[in-house]
């Protein structure tokens, strides 16, 4: 029998933010596979029946935090890409990452939970599909710069670059949350990466 005491009346409407965001925290801190109803009510000192008056089961609640995780992950990335044509300079390439790293600093655990080693396939499953929106993104991106530079064989090579721009991303995201602002920061680690990836297109 439950023995908490009654939570404040606040209807599911709003407080399905609040369990989310106490199932993200234990999905940081425990894995994705600790995240139960019996989990999240204990973290909100709730009733278990409170928590499912917002989401049915456990299959719900966590399908409702990965797609809200998965779209502020797309979101951000989607807006970097917006800081301009890679045709333009160098710097075009640096803001982008330097957007891209501070959205991650903003925002470490939605980062940290899409891109996780947890083996719950459905992480997998969210992570891989903003994967390839975001790489859709940059090819359309990327296409009229190859033109622009006259690289050769562009249509050939613009898969592979796609490819060697969103490892660099990960890589990138993961430097930042591993190093904990200690050696870099989104705007150091932006402008090497982004001065790196530049090079390295414009001589492909």
């Amino acid at each position: 029998m439950e023995s908490r005491s009654r939570a404040a009346h606040l209807g599911p409407e709003r407080r399905r933010p609040q369990v989310l965001d106490a199932a993200l925290a234990i999905a940081i801190e425990s894995g994705v596979r600790a995240v139960t109803i019996g989990a999240v009510a204990e973290r909100l000192d709730v009733t278990r029946p409170v928590v499912y008056a917002c989401f049915a089961d456990r299959v719900e609640l966590l399908h409702a935090l990965l797609d809200r995780e998965n779209d502020i992950l797309l979101a951000d990335a989607t807006e970097a890409l917006r800081h301009g044509h890679p045709e333009g300079d160098e710097a075009i390439f640096i803001a982008g990452f330097q957007a891209l790293l501070a959205a991650v600093d903003r925002r470490p655990d939605s980062w940290r939970l899409m891109m996780s080693a947890d083996p719950e396939p459905a992480v997998a499953e969210h992570f891989q599909r903003t994967r390839t929106a975001i790489a859709n993104e940059f090819a359309k991106l990327m296409r009229p710069a190859l033109k622009h530079w006259r690289t050769t064989n562009h249509e050939q090579k613009l898969p592979v670059l796609v490819e060697q721009f969103m490892s660099a991303c990960e890589g990138a995201v993961r430097t930042l949350l591993r190093d904990g602002g200690h050696d870099w920061s989104p705007g150091t680690l932006g402008e090497f990466i982004g001065s790196a990836v530049y090079r390295a297109f414009r001589a492909a």
